[in-house]
Formats: C-alpha cells, structure tokens, sequence
C-alpha cells in the first residue's frame, strides 16, 4: 500500500524548448511555486543577472545558456515532482535526448513570437517517437506575438500532433491582462511589475457574469468571442488523448512575468501520468513491482568543483530504492551498495534514505557507470531505449601539453562518460576523434578539460560524414573488412567497431560492396531504426 501511495503523489518530467524560448525562466517559477526557491533568475537578453538555479556550471553562468541537464525535486500541493530542466542550445540535443528516457512527461515551451522552430519540431519527434504525453506552454504572451488561433494550428501542423487549448490569453503584448482557465473555468489576472508568486484567482463559471467586464472592461466582450469559438472548434478535453502521446493540452502566459504559469503547474499535477514502467531486453517493467530496479541515464563529473567526483543519475523503475541495501549491477555482474544516496536540487545535493519510482538519485561513481548501465536486487535486466546516436561532427583531440597525457585521457575519458560527446579509438588510443552534436560542444569540452583537469588541448577537423556500428554474422567477413578499411574503423568506449563514413557517396559505396556488413545508426542496435 506504501508504494501505491508514493507513486500516486509522484510526476516526473522534462521541460524542452528551442533557444530562447524561455524555459530556464519558466523552471525557476515553478520552483518558486512549489517554495524551493524564494528569488528567481532573471534571464534578459541571454545574459544572467543572476546565475539560475539550474545553471550551475561555469560555462553556463558566463554564456548565459543552459548546457547540461539538472535535476530538481520539490513539492507543490502534496505532489512530489522531479523536473528536469534540459539543455536549450541545440548543440547539446543528444543529452536532452538521452533525458527524455528517464521521464513520464514533457512541458515543451514554445515562444509566442517565433512560433514553432526547427528545433521544436525535433524535440516533438523524440517524443512522439515514445509516446510521450506532451503538454504546450506557448510563453511571451506580454510581447508583441503572433495570434494565439494561429499558434494552435501551426502546433498541430508542424508538431504533427492534436492541441487543445486549456487556457487562452486575454490580449497580448503591452495589453496582455491574464488568462482565462477553459479547463476548470477561472480568471488569473497578474501584474507585469511583481516577480513574486500571485496568489489570487477568480471563480467565473459563466463568462456571461458581469464581474467579469468589471475585472477585464473592453477585453471582456473579445474573450467571451473567443471561448465560443474554441469551444465550437476543439472538442471537450479527452485525458486518455494526452496520456496517450495523441493529444497536447496547451496553455497561454509568460513564465517571466508568471502569467499562466499557475495554470498550467495546477493542471498539471491533475492530468500528468504517474511513474511509468519500462521495457528491458527481457520484460517489461511495471512501477508497481516490489523489487527495486533502475538506470543510469546520466553520468556527471566535477559537479561539485571542490571535490574531483562523479555522479551517476538513476532513474527509478520499480521497488523502493534504500540507503545501504545491495543492489546488483547488472552489466558487471557484481553487487554494490551506496552509503550517500542524494536528491538533487540544481548543483545542491541532500542525503537520503528511500525513493520511490519516478524519483531520479544521485550516486557517487567512482568509474563503475556508463549511461544505459541497469541497477536491479538481483535479476538480470538491460532497460532499453538509451542509445547513442550518430554525431553530426567529429574532431581530433590534440593534446598541447605532453606532461599532462594522463589528465587528457582522465578528463575526456569522463565527460564522455556523461554522454556529452563520443570518443572514438584508433591504435590503441593514439588517436582520438570526438564526435559532438554541435560546434559548441567542442568549446564546453575544451574549456572543462583545462578548468578541471589541467589538460590543454584543442580539436583539428576530420572530414567524417557519419559513424555507424558494424556487425556481422560471419566472424571472419567482419575481420576482413576492419583490416581492409582499417583507416576508418574505430572503436567506441565499449569496444564496439565504428565505421566513420568520410562521406555519403562513400559511404553508399561501402555498403554496397561488402552486403555481409550490418551498418547500424545508434549503438543500440534493437532501436536502430530511431532517426534524429
């Protein structure tokens, strides 16, 4: 009965967004709804007045952007929630890719003057590639945007999904006055000056009452227009739709002056799934089950800059999760126990002493994880749908200071670790090419090596247009054709062989020449015909 009730007030999920979006903005209020934090971070003009709360790396304070994903766990209203604030830039979508899988639900923050862009649609695709409930916060609504009936029916086009609206804005821009709940029928009214928690709210069950043109004046008559032609166009609201990954509730506001945000955190906790199982190799894995199982979707090092450690972020499955209990590592076939298990909030950590599914923990690791590493009492699991994918640039890592060899292969042997880029081996690790998403990562990487480890180095291009894992059933077809392209063959940091393709036509070439060869385009093979 414990573990019905911990999963019941339990929701887990991600919030994803294109650059700029706003959603760094929109993490700290619902921190500060739920009394995490007292003052949120301003974000203006991508610079930061004040560090935010999950932007805790060096890096991200003097850029101004989000590149790591961070984990916080509060309370709002009796439910326990563990959000996940993602990297917003595009060059770090692989670790908001690999996030995605430890989540029940995403919030996905589109910005009212841009609309839908590339990177939203995307994002929306890794979701429905899962089936992920998805819930729309289209934000900026105080700025000079687009019509909301126009943002909806982009949504559905480009995001290839239904919508439906369970708050609408009254005005916009400079005469933006609130929203209107559709959902349970309330009126939230803000002002752009308080950066504090509005608390007050108006029952209007009948958009007929006459307090309503005393609350609102001139905008009363276009809202009640407007509720009757959303009303005329989307259906009544179908949760099944939502948790099903087929339908995406959607809300109006500005996460940095809290318009909606209210609404859409309330509505949420209300219509959000509880911990969902998962699939292994095996079986499927009900939440309900009384044996503790996990993963590792996330390994980070030097979070803390005054101790040298890493941490492995675990996703619970199923079962309670204890401090000090054995759990089996089902990868290296060896037990394991954990004295200082931690939740996070942002860069701040707290011991503690159970969790529960949907919970994400921390662990100290002292090299024994790697992403997609499955943590159970004893049965041998491997959870699915943790894959790497192929980047979409590679560089060879350089080192410019022969004294320290050693701290380049420590320190880039651990932010790879953490999935931040892949390394790929030749001559016994000689020779390094690091793949990455985007150009950007390259930086971050270069400028943590040296802060954190010492290292100095810098990356020189290579002309690869993709890296695909090569099998084959014929043990002696695969050896004949790593010698004969040996210069393209690498191995990964699991010893797996990588062809990395120096072009398309080459590529095209290759496989038409050796049809005995599997090229596979993530290195999960069983999930292969996943494409981002």
């Amino acid at each position: 009965m414990k573990l019905q009730e911990e999963l019941g007030k339990r929701r887990t999920f991600a919030i994803i967004s294109h650059p700029d979006a706003g959603k760094t903005t929109l993490t700290e209020k619902l921190l500060l709804y739920g009394g995490a934090i007292q003052v949120a971070g301003a974000v203006k003009s991508n610079k930061i007045r004040k560090s935010a709360t999950s932007d805790f790396m060096d890096i991200e304070r003097q850029r101004g952007i989000s590149v790591t994903t961070a984990v916080m766990t509060f309370e709002y209203s009796n439910t326990l929630i563990n959000l996940l604030d993602t990297p917003g830039h595009k060059d770090f979508a692989e670790d908001t890719y690999r996030t995605l899988t430890a989540v029940d639900s995403v919030i996905l923050v589109i910005d009212s003057v841009k609309g839908v862009e590339i990177q939203t649609e995307k994002l929306m695709g890794v979701c429905r590639m899962r089936n992920t409930p998805v819930i729309i916060f289209i934000n900026k609504m105080d700025l000079e945007g687009r019509d909301p009936f126009d943002l909806l029916d982009e949504c559905e086009k480009k995001l290839n999904i239904k919508v439906q609206p369970l708050s609408f804005p009254i005005n916009k821009g400079s005469e933006f006055k609130g929203v209107y709940n559709l959902y349970d029928k309330s009126l939230q009214l803000f002002s752009p000056e308080k950066q504090t928690v509005e608390k007050d709210r108006v029952e209007i069950s009948d958009l007929s009452d006459s307090l309503l043109d005393e609350l609102i004046d001139r905008d009363a008559p276009k809202l009640r227009e407007d509720a009757d032609l959303l009303h005329g166009v989307y259906p009544d609201f179908d949760v099944n739709g939502y948790l099903s990954g087929e339908l995406a509730p959607v809300f109006f506001g500005s996460a940095r002056n809290n318009f909606g945000v209210k609404e859409l955190l309330d509505t949420f906790i209300r219509i959000a799934p509880t911990p969902r199982g998962r699939e292994t190799d095996r079986r499927f894995v009900h939440p309900e089950e009384e044996k503790f199982t996990g993963f590792v979707f996330k390994v980070f090092a030097n979070i803390d800059p005054k101790h040298r450690n890493r941490i492995a972020f675990v996703r619970i499955v199923s079962g309670k999760f204890e401090r000090n209990q054995y759990i089996w590592h089902c990868r290296l076939k060896k037990e394991m126990k954990f004295a200082a298990p931690f939740a996070f909030m942002g860069s701040s950590k707290s011991v503690i002493e159970e969790a529960y599914p949907g919970d994400v923990i921390g662990l100290y690791d002292t090299g024994t994880f790697k992403i997609g590493d499955t943590l159970t009492e004893g049965e041998e699991l491997q959870f699915r749908g943790i894959p790497s994918f192929s980047p979409e640039l590679f560089k060879e890592l350089i080192n410019r200071d022969p004294m320290k060899s050693k701290q380049l292969d420590k320190g880039i042997q651990q932010l790879t670790d953490e999935g931040v880029a892949q390394l790929f081996y030749q001559n016994e690790g000689k020779k390094k090419i690091v793949g990455v998403v985007g150009d950007l990562q390259f930086d971050v990487i270069r400028h943590r090596l040296l802060n954190e480890y010492g290292a100095a180095a810098e990356f020189v291009p290579r002309d690869v247009y993709k890296a695909l894992w090569i099998t084959a059933e014929d043990k002696k077809k695969l050896e004949d054709f790593t010698r004969f392209k040996s210069q393209n063959v690498y191995t990964d940091k699991d010893e797996h062989l990588v062809y990395l393709a120096p072009s398309e036509w080459m590529l095209r070439n290759v496989k038409e020449t050796n049809p005995e060869i599997t090229f596979h385009t993530t290195s999960e093979f069983k999930t292969e015909k996943v494409e981002v």
